[in-house]
Protein backbone atom coordinates (compact mmCIF):
# COMPACT_ATOMS: atom_id res chain seq x y z
CA UNK A 1 0.00 0.00 0.00
CA UNK A 2 1.66 3.38 -0.95
CA UNK A 3 1.57 5.96 1.69
CA UNK A 4 -0.91 8.52 0.57
CA UNK A 5 -3.43 5.64 0.63
CA UNK A 6 -1.52 4.08 4.76
CA UNK A 7 -2.44 8.74 5.47
CA UNK A 8 -5.91 8.70 3.94
CA UNK A 9 -6.57 5.12 5.32
CA UNK A 10 -5.78 6.51 8.63
CA UNK A 11 -7.38 9.48 8.59
CA UNK A 12 -11.10 8.48 7.75
CA UNK A 13 -10.76 5.79 10.30
CA UNK A 14 -9.35 8.54 13.09
CA UNK A 15 -12.55 10.75 12.13
CA UNK A 16 -15.23 7.90 12.37
CA UNK A 17 -13.15 6.07 15.54
CA UNK A 18 -13.36 9.19 17.25
CA UNK A 19 -16.93 9.34 17.39
CA UNK A 20 -16.41 5.66 19.53
CA UNK A 21 -13.78 6.50 21.44
CA UNK A 22 -14.65 3.86 23.90
CA UNK A 23 -13.95 1.15 21.52
CA UNK A 24 -10.59 -0.70 20.41
CA UNK A 25 -9.92 -0.56 17.08
CA UNK A 26 -9.97 -4.19 16.51
CA UNK A 27 -13.76 -3.93 17.63
CA UNK A 28 -13.93 -0.84 15.69
CA UNK A 29 -12.79 -2.95 12.65
CA UNK A 30 -15.15 -5.34 13.28
CA UNK A 31 -18.07 -3.43 13.55
CA UNK A 32 -16.88 -1.81 9.99
CA UNK A 33 -16.71 -4.72 8.41
CA UNK A 34 -20.48 -5.65 9.76
CA UNK A 35 -22.00 -2.15 8.51
CA UNK A 36 -20.47 -3.26 5.05
CA UNK A 37 -22.12 -6.80 5.22
CA UNK A 38 -18.31 -8.16 4.94
CA UNK A 39 -19.21 -12.22 5.92
CA UNK A 40 -15.35 -13.10 5.77
CA UNK A 41 -12.80 -13.57 8.75
CA UNK A 42 -11.25 -9.66 9.77
CA UNK A 43 -7.98 -10.56 8.50
CA UNK A 44 -9.53 -11.11 5.19
CA UNK A 45 -11.09 -7.72 4.96
CA UNK A 46 -9.75 -6.01 2.11
CA UNK A 47 -8.42 -1.84 2.68
CA UNK A 48 -10.91 -1.31 0.06
CA UNK A 49 -13.69 -2.66 1.77
CA UNK A 50 -12.60 -0.15 4.56
CA UNK A 51 -11.97 3.16 2.07
CA UNK A 52 -15.42 2.92 0.37
CA UNK A 53 -17.17 1.89 3.69
CA UNK A 54 -15.92 4.98 5.53
CA UNK A 55 -16.32 7.51 2.58
CA UNK A 56 -19.50 6.42 2.46
CA UNK A 57 -20.82 5.77 6.14
CA UNK A 58 -22.28 8.78 7.06
CA UNK A 59 -23.78 10.05 3.82
CA UNK A 60 -27.56 9.15 2.06
CA UNK A 61 -28.23 5.95 1.27
CA UNK A 62 -28.78 7.03 -2.65
CA UNK A 63 -25.56 9.05 -2.85
CA UNK A 64 -23.67 7.84 -5.36
CA UNK A 65 -20.06 6.05 -4.96
CA UNK A 66 -17.64 9.03 -5.25
CA UNK A 67 -14.95 7.04 -8.12
CA UNK A 68 -18.28 5.95 -9.37
CA UNK A 69 -20.48 9.30 -9.22
CA UNK A 70 -17.59 11.07 -12.21
CA UNK A 71 -19.34 8.56 -15.03
CA UNK A 72 -22.78 8.74 -13.90
CA UNK A 73 -25.36 9.43 -16.16
CA UNK A 74 -29.21 9.96 -14.93
CA UNK A 75 -30.46 8.80 -18.62
CA UNK A 76 -29.54 5.94 -20.52
CA UNK A 77 -29.69 7.49 -24.17
CA UNK A 78 -27.50 9.88 -23.19
CA UNK A 79 -24.86 7.26 -21.12
CA UNK A 80 -24.76 5.16 -24.65
CA UNK A 81 -24.66 8.32 -27.04
CA UNK A 82 -21.28 9.48 -24.95
CA UNK A 83 -20.31 5.84 -25.04
CA UNK A 84 -20.43 5.90 -28.53
CA UNK A 85 -18.23 9.37 -28.65
CA UNK A 86 -21.38 11.02 -30.37
CA UNK A 87 -21.57 13.64 -27.32
CA UNK A 88 -18.67 15.85 -26.25
CA UNK A 89 -17.24 15.37 -22.50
Amino acid sequence: MHTHRVNELIELLQEEWLKEPEINLVDFLQKLAEEAKFSGKLEELNDDVLFYHLKMRNSAEDELIPGIAKDYEEDFKTAILRARGMLDE
